[in-house]
């Protein structure tokens, strides 16, 4: 089965047109300048106009300071009228992501990614997930995988995937009866793929997993992504030479976790806005 992400979204998106709008605006911070954030940006702003939500891109200047970021921030995001904020990742080289995401209060941290949004999510104590993670959840229930008795790989440990995604795992682990987690970052022994009935991958390498490296019927959840040398969007799966026999489902590159990334960001703000 091949995971139809563009599909998925439409009709998690037309279910949320069945809810009321929410009143407040949802605020975008992005550092101008880089056309790979501003397009997937553009793509988040698709969405909010489908849905009547009042989305407001605040465009920064590369070079910003740290503090007049958060500053920035808090101008726009304390405010009564805001409902929520994305801050683009990743940054520049020349800013502290971390110092930044904490001035977003959890109650409009849509994307989990303060200190504070992350500890109430380590707790169970956060009223929405990670999108990164009700992604993966929503390719469960659709393919009708059980991570019971399975052996689950990750490969990469970023903020927006690998960490919340092992995170949520990690403590579902007794709950869903999970025999193995297997934590990778991307220049590790993929090996122990070989062993796993469910691979997430989150690296910035294209095609780092290739069909060799996997189980027969393993289901693949790809959320990696980079270009190739012809300016092609692709992911960390090598899909070139990828038969019915290794997988059981896996998620293309584009078109698969990305649309529905989309679609879960939106969920969390008409989440924390329309309780």
């Amino acid at each position: 089965m091949i995971i139809e992400g563009l599909k998925i979204k439409q009709e998690l998106i037309d279910k949320l047109k069945t809810y009321p709008v929410p009143k407040k605006y949802l605020a975008a911070f992005i550092v101008a300048g880089d056309k790979i954030q501003e397009n997937f940006l553009s793509q988040k702003e698709k969405v909010a106009k489908e849905l009547n939500i009042d989305f407001r891109i605040y465009r920064l200047s590369p070079d910003i300071t740290n503090d007049e970021f958060r500053k920035k921030i808090h101008q726009i995001v304390d405010r009564k009228k805001c409902g929520g904020a994305i801050v683009q990742l990743p940054l520049p080289n020349n800013l502290n992501a971390d110092y930044i995401l904490n001035a977003i209060p959890p109650t409009k941290d849509i994307d989990l990614l303060s200190e504070r949004s992350i500890g109430g999510f380590y707790n169970n104590r956060s009223l929405i997930l990670p999108p990164s993670v009700e992604v993966v959840k929503e390719i469960l229930k659709r393919t009708n995988f059980s991570l019971a008795g399975k052996n689950i790989a990750i490969v990469g440990l970023g903020k927006l995937v690998g960490k919340p995604i092992s995170l949520w795992l990690i403590n579902n682990a007794k709950i869903e009866k999970i025999k193995n987690i297997f934590i990778l970052d991307k220049e590790s022994e993929l090996d122990f793929l070989k062993l796993a009935d469910l691979v997430i991958l989150g690296a910035n390498q294209g095609s780092i997993v290739t069909p060799n490296n996997l189980k027969a019927k393993a289901g693949i959840i790809d959320f990696g992504y980079s270009y190739n040398s012809a300016g092609k969007l692709i992911g960390n799966l090598d899909i070139a030479n990828l038969k019915p026999d290794n997988f059981s489902f896996y998620t293309p590159t584009p078109g698969g976790t990305g649309p529905i990334l989309i679609a879960k960001i939106f969920e969390n703000f008409y989440a924390l806005n329309n309780q």
